[in-house]
């Protein structure tokens, strides 16, 4: 299948707010298709962790890029590896959360870990989910999905999932914590969350995982119509599943 200038094989980029689902829709669109799929919010979450851990302030531009650069970061499956350990619990809490918005906005952290979410796009094809995916780090992606919600509906989401993990969870706080996020995702000087020019919005706020997922599909379908003749293979679920693992997303990058 042919990629778009400058990438060894086809893109899909999901991005869009927290609580909108575009991490579970990244996974299952990349499992049917039998592609990769790339994290970026557990990269920056990796990052504050480290950050958080080691004492660096996170709001210090030139040390969170030095430490951005000197971590490895690993996928395999759904676990998360930095440094060798596993910190899939660790990155998924409302703290965790925070220091990930908070780094995010730090330019020389994305300087730090644009290239190695250049370097996931390979064949078969790569599905990216984050919030700048179709603007900044993939503007020539083949096929550009935005998810929003209201805010009421992704704090509801938030506070089901922490709760489900047996996490503590405090709807005031959380509220709190996203319209504070929201606001340093949009507002942030070097690439602000806002959907690609040539995306296709869609709002989950009323609709399930499957009706999203039907949608994205879609979208995917007008563009790339070999795409979805591939996902329907017997095994490519499965291979998407393993396709999880983010080989090379070594120190340097």
């Amino acid at each position: 299948m042919r990629s778009r200038a400058g990438l060894p094989a086809p893109v899909i980029t999901i991005d869009g707010p927290s609580g909108t689902g575009k991490g579970t829709i990244a996974g299952r669109l990349a499992a049917l298709l039998g592609w990769h799929v790339l994290d970026t919010g557990a990269l920056y979450r990796c990052v504050g962790l480290a950050a958080a851990r080691r004492g660096v302030p996170l709001d210090d531009d030139t040390a969170l890029g030095a430490l951005a650069n000197g971590l490895r970061i690993d996928f395999e499956g759904d676990r998360v590896l930095l440094n060798g350990a596993d910190v899939s619990t660790d990155i998924r809490t409302a703290g965790a959360s925070e220091q990930a918005s908070r780094v995010a906005a730090c330019p020389a952290v994305r300087r730090a870990l644009w290239r190695l979410q250049r370097e996931a796009a390979r064949p078969p094809g790569l599905v990216a989910d984050g919030r700048d995916m179709g603007t900044v780090v993939f503007p020539e992606a083949s096929v550009k999905i935005y998810l929003d919600a209201s805010s009421q509906v992704r704090v509801d989401r938030r506070y089901k999932q922490l709760k489900q993990k047996g996490m503590d969870a405090s709807l005031p706080s959380l509220t709190r914590d996203l319209a504070e996020r929201d606001r340093r995702d949009r507002e942030r000087a070097l690439s602000p969350l806002e959907p690609a020019a040539d995306a296709v919005v869609i709002d989950t706020s009323a609709l399930g995982i499957e009706s999203v997922l039907a949608a994205v599909l879609a979208a995917v379908r007008q563009v790339l119509p070999d795409a979805e003749q591939r996902g329907a293979e017997p095994g490519a679920e499965g291979r998407g599943k393993q396709s999880t693992e983010q080989p090379g997303l070594a120190p340097e990058q």
